[in-house]
């Protein structure tokens, strides 16, 4: 009997509370939990969340991001910066412009397109500016967004097609230009752990009565290596504390280095400094879901038909960032980020009478900067090589780095 994806509730998720999904998504939901169910009778009766979550999101043709339900917009699940404003990709591009001139022209690297709103703004601004790269790279691992992307940029920017290349993976050695991955790392797989009286648990997702489960074991040496690691840089984690920890990030940001020979690399995110992240008033982590614009804990809910997602801990990437050679450049929040290159500027030149375009200018800028919005909760971390000592312009209003 097939597993009724509605029932696979680890923690608050509630059909009376969360949209019910159609029946063709239904039907995808279900075979997504085959699949889980077949990798955990595969494996020995569980998976490890991080595997589980790679799963639910990436597993081809089924994961939330592989599978064809629009995720971004006012139609999908959530909406990105770049959904929310075309100044997000209008200041992108004046920080793209520094880098471009100062080392002498270069290509631009987006890691998860999205919709393909960004590459198309960030691409007309460019381009208005007199500044365009030599190539605008895409490295997208769904199909399907590759495909919406591919159709989008068509229509908009149909002389610039020749441009925008995407790869299957990291570009070669010798990269120039500039790099952005906007909530990319948020949507990377996560280890979930818990720290007990004496001992460090990892949870897993089983088989129960014919049901998923969240459940709690023994840690894998690589986990808990990492967590002793952890308590050692905050002193010490309280019992009953439970959080997560990217194991990924790292050697993706070592293999992206590897290929870097001059430029700048801009990760925007919502996140934290280890010290936020690993508070002890923050003792059940960051793990959250994304379905039809409602947040909520439950990653066990239809699984591949949400966004799953875990807050990024910034310290972490910029120590691992120094270790293979990168510069820390800047800190801040996205509302500063935008700021220094150039928000208010561009805002100036909206016309007041044209009333109905300037309200939804004012609009966008409210979600983009606003700290009950996307203003400080996202931050940017610049990372870069080959470079003046001169401070990318995004960072110039304000230098968070000391938080790190």
């Amino acid at each position: 009997m097939p597993i009724d994806p509605s029932l696979q509730h680890g923690r608050r998720a509630r059909l009376d509370v969360l949209p019910s999904p159609d029946p063709d998504s239904r039907r995808q939901s279900e075979h997504m939990v085959k699949l889980l169910t077949d990798q955990i009778v595969k494996f020995g009766g569980r998976l490890s969340f991080d595997r589980f979550m790679e799963l639910a999101l990436y597993a081809p043709g089924l994961g939330y991001y592989s599978a064809g339900s629009r995720k971004f917009g006012d139609s999908g699940d959530f909406i990105t910066a770049p959904e929310t404003s075309n100044l997000f990709a209008r200041c992108l591009a004046r920080q793209c412009r520094q880098v471009l001139d100062e080392i002498g022209g270069g290509d631009v690297l987006e890691f998860g397109a999205g919709s393909g709103v960004l590459a198309a703004d960030l691409l007309l601004e460019l381009q208005t500016l007199g500044s365009l790269p030599d190539r605008y790279l895409i490295v997208e691992v769904s199909p399907d967004l590759k495909a919406r992307q591919q159709a989008l940029l068509k229509q908009r920017l149909p002389e610039l097609t020749d441009r925008i290349v995407w790869l299957e993976g990291f570009p070669r050695a010798g990269f120039r230009g500039l790099v952005v991955a906007n909530e990319v790392l948020d949507a990377m797989p996560v280890h979930r752990f818990r720290v007990e009286q004496e001992r460090v648990r990892e949870q897993y997702v089983e088989l129960a009565e014919d049901r998923l489960r969240l459940t709690w074991g023994e840690a894998s040496p690589a986990l808990l290596n990492a967590v002793q690691q952890l308590q050692e840089m905050t002193r010490g984690l309280p019992a009953d504390f439970e959080s997560e920890l990217n194991l990924r990030a790292a050697p993706w940001l070592r293999a992206l280095s590897e290929k870097l020979t001059a430029g700048l690399i801009l990760l925007i995110d919502y996140g934290y400094s280890r010290a936020e992240y690993f508070h002890p008033q923050r003792n059940r982590g960051t793990l959250m879901c994304h379905y039809r614009h409602r947040a909520h804990a439950d990653p066990l809910f239809f699984p591949g038909l949400q966004d799953i997602t875990a807050n990024v801990d910034f310290t972490s990437l910029a120590e691992a960032a120094l270790e293979v050679g990168l510069k820390v450049v800047g800190y801040t929040t996205q509302a500063f980020f935008l700021l220094g290159c150039g928000l208010e500027r561009l805002l100036s030149e909206s016309n007041p009478e044209d009333v109905q375009r300037h309200f939804l200018l004012m609009q966008g800028v409210k979600r983009l900067t606003l700290p009950s919005e996307m203003g400080e909760r996202f931050k940017v971390l610049g990372l870069s090589r080959g470079l003046s000592a001169a401070v990318p312009i995004g960072f110039s209003l304000q230098d968070m780095r000391g938080r790190l």
